[in-house]
């Protein structure tokens, strides 16, 4: 995936996103050359080498003069070559500029990815005009989340998500990410209508069913190539839930099933075809939605497991996208009381985001909120204390909260506070960042060979 096994195929197939504006080469100078008059090195002939020497005045034969012996040419220093920059190298240098270059709004604005109606204000969006463009120029966020209301037919789609992200390059940002949920079956947002004239994909419990990898592989490449062709760069698929009740219905048919190694194999191969179509793939819903006895969308969600009961089963396939370099993981607003202690959602939870999701498992991408409009969260915090919450917890990208305004506000003035660290919010924009300058380092290296 992104760190070894994937940074070669799918870096390249990341080549068709232009994320960043690439940085000028140097004017050069005029030259001018001075002429300089040839000099002439005159001297005197010697006279030709012969076995006798010549008599000094006196008549007496002088001794034989020695030969001063020419100094040796001293070898020239051959300094040793740097070695090649790596492209995580470039990446890295890529995203210090960027950072040395950012106020602290703009960088939390990076941390946030909302809906086109919450970034403009307007009811519904369905095309990116001088309005689009005038919020974007306010408000850079770090990336845009597009519904079925905004999507009605292809040449649409196209001409609204290239205006977008041609807006950011004029101003100079980076790009944002331009997402959506496309996991086939009831989600589907592309799919569902027969005004893109795509294919139609099933559930996922179909497909784990078959328990055929190039199934799930074939899944991502036909969701992928789709929304690659209409300017999507980020997919919040696959699900990556373990069934582990089969009468839990908040995930039912879009899970891969019940066997935790299947549910692994199955969400791994959909999620790299996915970024071999140009598409980021995020693994969905840590922990693990499979067993919660009840729907987050509308409120409090828990599961009654251990740690220890995760790690057999639910937070298999996690482990196993961690171990493959995934960019991307969802943290759901699910509460797991037998191992926090108390009721807060994990996607709000430091225990699950700092100390297991990335200690103990070592994830270092992209930790992504659920939705934060959701009634788990929303009917206990408000926007901006829950955008502070997630980003405590250890969270990177802030997803859909309620009041967008409410939440910016409320973590720039955690900062001043010092709630929350700059070295915090910078941490998480780097996170981004390096996701973001991968796929332009990409498209120039392309573009060089």
């Amino acid at each position: 995936m992104r760190k070894e096994k994937w940074i070669g195929a799918v870096a390249a197939a990341m080549a068709g996103i232009g994320l960043l504006a690439g940085c000028g080469s140097p004017a050069a100078s005029d030259a001018y050359e001075q002429e300089r008059a040839p000099v002439e090195e005159v001297q005197e002939a010697e006279p030709e080498a012969s076995g006798e020497q010549a008599p000094e005045p006196d008549g007496q034969l002088s001794a034989p003069e020695e030969e001063t012996p020419e100094p040796a040419e001293e070898p020239e220093e051959v300094l040793p070559q740097e070695p090649a920059k790596t492209a995580e190298e470039l990446v890295e240098e890529e995203v210090d500029g960027i950072l040395a270059e950012m106020t602290l709004e703009e960088k939390v604005l990076q941390l946030f990815m909302i809906t086109p109606e919450a970034l403009t204000g307007y009811e519904t969006v369905t095309a990116a005009g001088d309005h689009t463009r005038e919020s974007i120029l306010q408000y850079p966020v770090g990336g845009i989340i597009y519904f079925t209301k905004n999507l009605r037919e292809p040449g649409q789609v196209r001409e609204m998500l290239e205006n977008t992200r041609r807006y950011y390059e004029e101003a100079g940002y980076p790009a944002p990410f331009l997402g959506i949920d496309e996991e086939g079956g009831k989600v589907a947002r592309i799919g569902k209508q027969a005004a893109f004239g795509v294919e139609q994909i099933g559930d996922m419990r179909a497909v784990g069913e078959q328990g055929d990898p190039e199934e799930a592989a074939r899944v991502g490449t036909v969701i992928g190539s789709y929304l690659s062709e209409l300017g999507f760069t980020l997919d919040f698929a696959p699900v990556a839930d373990v069934l582990t009740d089969p009468d839990n219905q908040v995930i039912g048919a879009r899970s891969f099933g019940t066997d935790p190694a299947l549910v692994s194999d199955l969400a791994l191969e959909e999620a790299k075809a996915l970024e071999e179509a140009g598409i980021w793939a995020v693994l969905k819903h840590y922990p693990g939605h499979g067993a919660t006895k009840s729907d987050s969308h509308d409120g409090y969600a828990y599961t009654d497991k251990t740690l220890e009961q995760l790690m057999e089963a639910e937070l298999v396939p996690f482990r196993a996208g961690i171990q493959e370099g995934i960019s991307f993981i969802m943290a759901a607003h699910i509460s797991v009381p037998e191992i926090t202690g108390d009721e807060v959602p994990c996607s709000l939870s430091p225990y699950m985001i700092t100390d297991v999701l990335r200690g103990e498992m070592g994830f270092d991408g992209i930790v992504v909120t659920d939705a934060l409009n959701m009634g788990a969260v929303s009917r206990q915090y408000s926007s901006g204390d829950a955008a502070v919450a997630a980003l405590n917890a250890g969270v990177d990208l802030l997803l859909m909260p309620v009041d967008f305004q409410g939440a910016y506000e409320g973590v720039l003035a955690a900062v001043e506070e010092g709630v929350l660290s700059q070295e915090q919010i910078e941490e998480s924009v780097r996170r981004i960042l390096r996701v973001k300058c991968a796929a332009e380092e990409s498209r120039t290296s392309d573009d060089r060979e």
